[in-house]
């Protein structure tokens, strides 16, 4: 499994929420690409940029960060938010996304979801974002009465083979996954998904990764990477399995 360091831009800053809300944020670098520059440095394989102005807004608003961070640096990178039109996606594309993460266009517009995995599939992942079991949409500001695990087939159905799923209940709060709760989500996904959400110790890594499930491909972290809970290489090797 791989750690993915998240990057989450508000009003042109690195910062991190408490349970997705936005009155709730902690600013943890003035510069994004700072903060992308010390996650690589630390030894990250991948990055998680999220767009939270676009992801409350609808249309994407950090775009030229996103292409700063891809231009200086060499790590591959998934970003999402505000990604709610082909040309929206093709433009994160273009500026340098390896993959795109799709989420409140891709429950409520079935052409959009349609047009966008006809052009870009392998590179679409769909964000799975729940409270209370139930899929949490705009920027994690309203909540539907979707339960997750039917959604997740249902887009199954439509060709969406990656996933993010994020309990936001416990986002921010370092108290850990439901480690039940994964294992369900994990029987329903076929295609590959990255668990986020409460990540706050390497013995929480650690549990996940003692789950053993072959279809979860990585975890995102946050605040625990940004508060030195552990660092990037400690977190890597809490997930993966011990040597022969």
């Amino acid at each position: 499994m791989i750690l993915y360091p998240a990057i989450d831009i508000y009003e042109g800053r690195a910062v991190r929420l408490v349970q997705g809300d936005f009155a709730q944020n902690t600013v943890y670098e003035d510069s994004p690409l700072e903060a992308a520059r010390a996650w690589v440095e630390a030894g990250a394989r991948f990055l998680h940029i999220v767009d939270l102005d676009g992801a409350k807004g609808g249309v994407p608003k950090n775009l030229h960060h996103i292409e700063e961070i891809a231009s200086e640096l060499q790590v591959p990178l998934q970003c999402g938010g505000g990604l709610r039109s082909l040309s929206a996606v093709r433009d994160a594309l273009r500026a340098g996304a390896e993959r795109v993460i799709l989420g409140t266009a891709a429950f409520t517009d079935v052409d959009f979801l349609d047009d966008v995995l006809g052009a870009y599939r392998e590179r679409i992942i769909v964000s799975v974002d729940t409270r209370g079991g139930m899929i949490s949409t705009s920027g994690w500001q309203e909540t539907t009465q979707m339960p997750a695990e039917s959604v997740i087939e249902r887009l199954q159905n439509r060709g969406v083979r990656s996933f993010v799923y994020t309990n936001v209940d416990r986002d921010g709060l370092q108290q850990g996954p439901d480690l039940e709760e994964v294992k369900r989500i994990a029987a329903v996904v076929r295609g590959r998904f990255i668990y986020s959400g409460g990540i706050g110790s390497l013995e929480h890594l650690e549990g996940l990764a003692a789950l053993r499930q072959v279809n979860m491909g990585g975890v995102i972290v946050g605040k625990a990477l940004y508060e030195g809970n552990f660092t990037i290489g400690q977190g890597q090797a809490a997930l993966e399995p011990p040597r022969k």
